[in-house]
């Protein structure tokens, strides 16, 4: 009886021990939903729209870098992908796995880990970090070393508040704060910054923590593709950007974080680093969002309607019957979407909306996506040279939603569902048709490149739509799952050697998978 009793005593201590670990393991890994009440309140640093101006000497850089510096940190995302068991014993072993193709392939996938870096800065001494949200997206854990930690120190355990695609924007926030009050980052005004305005930035290029680098403003509004259909401004700068910047700020001359680092362009297929053309989001659009994304949710709204890229010239507006190169004109209507039900129509010009003026389609988009969901607004337009006034009600935009609706409409008839890769792109078969347009030379294959995500590693390293990838690692791309598996069995930081054919001949790609 007594044995009966003890083992009763034990099962329950160690139920509740497990349970007390368990809830321990949670809090740490932040396994339970988040909300804002929960994170605690957010103070968003002032905005300082003073003129730029004053001396330079040779202190002023040193002075930026002391300042500014402290606030900007590591950040180490470990995130899980499955791979075969199969590519796991061939990365051990350095050699293929014996068995045969059929016995390979019945085995089940297998979770692994792997470990991306960047870089963020300090908002709030509340423990709120701003970084992109390629960095951190789909982590399982991550880690946040300070400035003044050394590079091999353990990092502070963080979490995601909240995170916006569409901006590559992510709002973290420390789950153990250290002993001294944590530095934090000034904001300044991005819609003040022009060309030839000096810029620094600080991050952690190649886990080399705190790199500072200086340079320009190179352009101001540049557009680029951030989803399957949709375009956002950004500030383009010549300052040294690389891998592990991505998440850290751009600074002005007085230390105030004017957007943050984001992506790349560089020719370069063997190195894949930079070669002085840099982007940032610009910190006001970031501003805006972060009370949405200290909520954990970014909404937005939309219409249903594609917008000519081209701005309205002076012509068009003769022949359209505007008041001057003003309005952004429609391309195309959803069927039954907001502004089809509201009574627009592919060819309309929309001038207005909400008595506010369109200066071109990149504001219409702007202003639409700023409306809530569910409100209805009304929309002037002009339609066969007369003046008309449409009420609109704005849904919700789900971007996951239009992007898989942007790939449908891309796919060719009769074409496979893409096949996802672990470095950002998209493949499918090689079909007939898209031999002859690739112009590919009798006896050679390989797979359609159809899709590349934003921010990814295909994208940094040159990868795009409509490439035909002919080898990787130097061997035959052969099918879309053999070039999935293969990527799956190249270890995390390896850099693999893709060859493509592009515009009529060969060009070798260098992809550094994170």
């Amino acid at each position: 009886m007594a044995t009966r009793k003890s083992s009763v005593f034990y099962g329950l201590l160690i139920a509740v021990t497990s349970l007390v670990v368990g809830m321990v393991i949670a809090s740490r890994l932040d396994l339970t939903a988040t909300s804002s009440a929960a994170n605690g309140p957010l103070t968003i640093p002032a905005t300082n729209s003073d003129p730029l101006e004053g001396p330079l000497d040779a202190s002023t850089f040193r002075n930026i870098a002391r300042v500014a510096g402290p606030a900007v940190v590591s950040i180490q995302a470990t995130s899980m992908r499955e791979v075969r068991t199969s590519d796991s014993l061939r990365e051990f072993f350095g050699f293929p796995f014996p068995g045969t193709p059929n016995e390979r392939n019945q085995q089940a996938p297998q979770q692994r880990p792997q470990v991306g870096a960047g870089s963020g800065f300090i908002i709030d001494k509340a423990g709120y970090i701003l970084t992109n949200n390629h960095v951190v997206d789909g982590a399982t854990s991550i880690e946040v070393r300070l400035s003044n930690m050394h590079e091999l120190a353990e990092g502070l355990p963080a979490k995601v508040v909240g995170r916006d695609e569409l901006s590559d924007t992510a709002l973290l926030q420390l789950l153990e704060l250290p002993s001294d009050p944590l530095p934090v980052a000034r904001f300044g005004d991005s819609s003040q910054m022009a060309p030839g305005d000096l810029v620094m930035a600080i991050g952690n290029p190649f886990n080399l923590s705190n790199t500072v680098t200086l340079g320009i403003v190179s352009a101001v509004g540049r557009q680029n593709m951030v989803s399957a259909s949709r375009w956002e401004n950004f500030i383009q700068t010549d300052a040294a950007i690389n891998h592990g910047n991505s998440g850290g700020p751009l600074l002005n001359v007085r230390g105030e974080v004017i957007g943050i680092n984001t992506m790349i362009i560089t020719n370069d297929p063997m190195g894949g680093g930079n070669v002085g053309i840099g982007f940032a989001v610009p910190i006001n659009t970031v501003r805006d969002l972060l009370p949405q994304l200290h909520e954990g949710k970014v909404t937005r709204g939309r219409i249903g309607v594609s917008v000519a890229r081209r701005p309205i010239t002076e012509q068009d507006a003769k022949d359209l019957g505007l008041p001057g190169p003003i309005g952004a004109e429609v391309m195309s209507a959803e069927r039954d979407g907001p502004a089809y039900n509201g009574g627009i129509r592919a060819g309309d010009v929309i001038v207005e909306v909400n008595g506010k003026q369109v200066r071109d389609n990149n504001e219409l988009v702007s202003m639409i996506m700023a409306i809530r969901p569910g409100t209805t607004v009304p929309l002037k337009i002009v339609r066969n040279k007369q003046t008309q006034t449409m009420n609109v009600t704005v849904a919700e935009l789900d971007l996951s939603v239009e992007q898989q609706a942007a790939v449908r409409e891309t796919r060719r008839p009769g074409q496979a569902r893409p096949e996802e890769t672990g470095i950002g792109m998209s493949v499918a078969p090689l079909t007939a048709e898209r031999r002859q347009e690739a112009q590919l030379p009798a006896g050679r294959d390989g797979v359609d490149v159809v899709g590349i995500a934003p921010f990814g590693p295909a994208a940094q390293a040159g990868l795009r739509e409509g490439d035909v990838v002919l080898s990787f690692q130097g061997q035959a791309a052969g099918t879309p799952e053999a070039l999935s598996s293969a990527i799956d069995g190249l270890p995390t930081g390896r850099t693999a050697r893709v060859l493509v054919w592009r515009d009529g001949e060969e060009l070798l790609v260098q992809v550094r998978k994170r």
